[in-house]
């Protein structure tokens, strides 16, 4: 790969999640000089994963990524692979796997090719719908199932036998089953996308402030 022309491009990239229905998406301005490296932790931010998995980028049948140990090895340095050397043309795309037992399979198009305005800090999220689906669950069909099962309905019946327990003085099953409901919360957020915390967290990864990963 050639290093990255002096004349810098922004992509707009539409990115959402195969086989989940209602969609899940985001869309993102990134700099045609950011690396697969920069993408991967790009993409780790916006979709809210938890970079606790091995990754892949396939693109034009070949495979780019961070090697871990233990995991699949790939013959380019991730950061010395820019998505300018790409040439990327409008309506591209290309596939970003993440936790291959899981198995999440996000479609990455490349919807326009815009100037870069250097009063903006890049990367940044500029819409989406729908919160990723929590770590470890099982896939995307497991997801669908236990989103269904998790409705709102279901929270209404525990916290309605949590209040009972507490009525009838079950402190200890009251306690149980609130340290159950806080574990399952995130299954009530899955309509929520806080994309100011999320584009907060994108800036400090821009600016090299490892803050990033905690925030």
């Amino acid at each position: 790969m050639n290093e990255p022309s002096s004349i810098i491009e922004v992509y707009q990239l539409h990115v959402w999640l195969c086989e989940i229905s209602p969609l899940i998406w985001r869309r993102l301005l990134v700099r045609g000089d950011s690396t697969i490296a920069d993408l991967h932790h790009t993409l780790q931010i916006a979709m809210g994963w938890d970079d606790a998995h091995l990754h892949r980028f396939r693109i034009r049948g070949k495979d780019y990524g961070i090697s871990r140990i233990g995991g699949i090895g790939f013959r380019d340095d991730p950061r010395q692979v820019h998505l300018a050397d790409f040439h990327f043309r409008p309506n591209e795309r290309f596939l970003y796997e993440y936790d291959f037992g899981d198995l999440w399979q996000h479609v990455v198009r490349v919807e326009r090719r815009l100037p870069w305005d250097r009063k903006r800090i890049y990367p940044v999220c500029i819409g989406g719908q729908r919160a990723a689906p929590p770590e470890d669950c099982g896939g995307p069909w497991a997801f669908m199932a236990l989103e269904d099962e998790y409705s709102p309905g279901y929270f209404l019946d525990r916290y309605a036998d949590l209040l009972e327990g507490v009525r009838t003085g079950d402190l200890d099953e009251a306690r149980d089953q609130l340290a159950e409901l806080e574990l399952l919360q995130a299954w009530l957020e899955l309509e929520h996308v806080d994309r100011r915390q999320m584009n907060r967290r994108l800036k400090l990864y821009a600016l090299g402030d490892e803050a990033w990963r905690w925030e």
